[in-house]
């Protein structure tokens, strides 16, 4: 048992599994030897108290690293101004700061992933979490950083992913809209080479497709910059369209700001959704309708696995639902 508030150590995992500090420390860190019993015992009595080693004391033996990484793939370095971004960060130090870890933001150009090998040459570098991971992302990790990284997006049989249910999300907001009478429902997309995005557009298309209803998709990039910019492209497109999807709730408020500008009443004229639910959202006028994330717990699931070092399932899918509002 381990004192309330303190996380598990190295000593708690070694009670439990009934060995000494040094063979729990040798399977924890992966080297030396130990019998299979010992190491099932130990895998196990570290699952069952939460405990992840600690990086910053093994940077001082071992110098490899006291920090970790939030590497953010995008066009360019804005995308480390998207909010979404801090919810990461800060779930991700609230998981490092027991271990006397800090978290460092990094912006990786979405046509260079080679800068991963810059990273994994740091010795400050303890770990990296990978966020809007490509299959070029993934196929440059150096094998230095395996079992040091995690992706909040794709993975790999190396590299372990953790994700919303993007498509699920999306699709209970399509149907809602459905089932309220909205019969030719407009989408704002995110990036093509954004693998959640193109899990929300799939969504968007089953749903109208199978409802018999017209597909109608304007280009977006998660902005409410470009979600104003689309509002006035469905309108110019498809002057009777009555509800719009935004892929993101900023995508969503943008364009009910862009509606207004036309004079369009929302949901009056138009329904409005998005999808992430963030604080804001139930704040606007109208209160916007949309699809839970859980980035907060998304983040700690994937700091919590850099820090373990163990191996986990290779994709951790956390469930959307619809959060029904005013706005649609």
């Amino acid at each position: 048992m381990t004192t309330a508030g303190r996380p598990p150590t190295l000593d708690d995992v070694a009670r439990a599994a009934g060995v000494s500090r040094a063979t729990a420390s040798r399977v924890i860190a992966g080297t030396g030897y130990a019998s299979p019993t010992a190491r099932d015992r130990v895998t196990a009595a570290a699952d069952r108290l939460g405990y992840a080693p600690n990086l910053a004391a093994r940077a001082l033996v071992r110098g490899t690293g006291v920090r970790l990484v939030v590497a953010v793939c995008g066009v360019a370095p804005t995308v480390l101004d998207d909010p979404y971004v801090d919810r990461i960060v800060g779930a991700a130090a609230r998981v490092c700061a027991p271990y006397g870890l800090g978290v460092a933001l990094h912006w990786l150009p979405r046509r260079e992933p080679a800068g991963l090998r810059r990273l994994a040459e740091d010795r400050s570098v303890g770990g990296i979490i990978l966020v809007n991971t490509t299959e070029a992302v993934l196929r440059a990790v150096p094998a230095a950083l395996r079992g040091r990284v995690a992706s909040i997006g794709i993975g790999s049989a190396l590299v372990p992913a953790f994700d919303v249910d993007n498509g699920g999300g999306t699709e209970a907001v399509v149907r809602h809209l459905y089932a309220t009478g909205r019969r030719r429902i407009a989408m704002v997309t995110g990036p093509r080479w954004l693998s959640c995005a193109g899990r929300s557009v799939g969504a968007y298309r089953r749903v109208v497709r199978d409802a018999g209803l017209p597909v109608r998709l304007v280009p977006g990039d998660f902005s409410a910059g470009r979600g104003r910019a689309a509002a006035r492209e469905v309108l110019a497109r498809w002057p009777d369209t009555d509800a719009i999807v935004g892929i993101s709730d900023a995508t969503a408020l943008g364009v009910i700001d862009g509606l207004r500008g036309d004079g369009v009443q929302v949901p009056g004229d138009i329904a409005v959704t998005g999808f992430d639910d963030i604080p804001l959202a139930a704040m606007t006028t109208p209160a916007l309708t949309t699809a839970t994330h859980p980035v907060g717990r998304i983040a700690t699931a994937a700091a919590t696995a850099v820090l373990a070092g163990r191996p986990v399932p290779p994709a951790t899918v956390f469930p959307s639902r619809l959060v029904r509002r005013v706005s649609g």
